[in-house]
């Protein structure tokens, strides 16, 4: 009894046996590593600021207000050499917006009809779906994007020749010529006529939905859709008396030899650094999508199909309104990702001189000296664009998950 009392008193007095417990090691060893990375990004922040300034580099964005002094080849917004940095930087952003955005576009289409390709009855059809995919996808984006860009777009006639298509769109090798929509007064009933046909069919689909839950037939809801979002436009096209005409791209073929070629400003250029960057992205990330496509198919019950058949669906609908509405539970989870990496993959736009947002940062950092602040810029608009991508394919996840009654 002495001896036993004695160990807990010596126990209780040791200056070590706190660490006996584990909610205070726990604690203990938390508070050691947010020290210890505090630490760490506390030196970061003073070195960094130590050579900014042996460098005679301010910190801050204050920059972006300086005049840039260089060209841009592609702009959505105005721009010329003496609008400022910020300016810059905004018109790399949407360059790269837009080449990420008809990107997704074209990719989703073409990989969903690989996909569907690949699971095709027809042998040939299905042979070449997978050959299509097989060398895609084993093949590096950036070799794919030399291919398109030097080896096919390079390869078109010079500046005073032109390959022409339907008589409307030219290519050689200053880009792609089309015509270029003028609007006029009263073009803005025509831009409205979207989001009203929008509207209205959003109504039609939740009308359509309580009539095929009480009837149990579904109305044409393709072809409503297609004659709200086709039919309406053209008739306040119309009725606004036209107002938009077409520039079409003037090509001249005679005179002085340096006066030969498209006008300038005539019609629209799109330039190939574009061109093949698009072409890339899409088809590459397209490979992807049909094996994400192929997969949620094959994870529809082989039954579903069979009862489909059974109630009198043809193949086109049973693809359309069983297993595609079924198997887009299995295939947007990864179709996100696939989206996130065609996005990140636009940075290559460097390697072809298309001034994106990393491209005409790049020139941006060079002038300026501003790394740590450009860095960031690039940071926070890839983060956010991963952000906004992954909310809104959670958000349509939700919208086709089963719902359990």
């Amino acid at each position: 009894m002495k001896s036993g009392r004695s160990g807990a008193v010596s126990a209780g007095r040791h200056p070590l046996a706190i660490f006996n417990n584990p909610t205070f090691r726990g604690v203990f060893f938390q508070l050691v590593f947010v020290a210890g990375l505090g630490w760490i990004v506390w030196d970061l922040i003073q070195n960094t600021a130590h050579n900014l300034q042996r460098a005679n580099i301010a910190a801050g964005y204050g920059f972006l207000e300086r005049t840039a002094g260089f060209g841009i080849i592609q702009t959505m917004v105005s721009y010329s050499e003496a609008s400022s940095y910020g300016r810059a930087v905004l018109v790399g952003l949407l360059n790269t917006l837009l080449v990420a955005g008809l990107g997704v576009v074209l990719a989703t289409i073409l990989g969903l009809i690989v996909g569907i390709a690949r699971l095709s009855s027809n042998w040939l059809v299905a042979q070449i779906a997978t050959a299509y995919v097989e060398i895609i996808r084993n093949i590096p984006l950036l070799l794919q994007l030399f291919f398109w860009y030097f080896a096919v777009l390079r390869s078109v006639p010079g500046m005073r020749e032109k390959w022409t298509l339907f008589g409307v769109f030219h290519l050689n090798i200053g880009g792609l010529h089309a015509p270029r929509p003028v609007f006029g007064d009263g073009a803005i009933w025509i831009l409205l006529a979207f989001p009203i046909a929008l509207g209205i069919a959003v109504f039609v689909s939740h009308r359509g939905k309580q009539r095929f839950e009480r009837t149990g037939r579904r109305p044409p809801l393709g072809w409503i859709y297609a004659g709200l979002f086709v039919l309406l436009p053209i008739a306040a096209f119309f009725l606004a008396g036209r107002p938009i005409a077409l520039d079409m791209p003037q090509f001249s073929e005679t005179g002085p030899l340096l006066k030969r070629g498209f006008k300038a400003g005539s019609g629209i250029t799109v330039i190939p650094e574009f061109f093949g960057l698009l072409l890339a992205l899409s088809i590459y990330t397209a490979a992807y999508i049909a094996e994400v496509v192929r997969g949620g198919i094959e994870a529809v019950n082989h039954g579903q199909t069979e009862a489909a058949y059974s109630i009198g669906l043809k193949r086109g609908q049973t693809l359309r309104l069983v297993v595609i509405p079924q198997a887009l539970r299995v295939i947007i989870p990864p179709l996100s990702n696939q989206y996130l990496n065609l996005t990140k993959n636009s940075s290559l736009a460097v390697a072809v001189a298309y001034p994106d947002l990393v491209s005409v940062g790049g020139t941006v950092l060079n002038q300026t000296g501003q790394a740590v602040e450009m860095v960031s810029i690039w940071m926070l608009f890839y983060l956010g664009m991963s952000i906004l991508t992954s909310l809104v394919m959670n958000y349509w996840n939700k919208r086709v998950a089963l719902v359990e009654r």
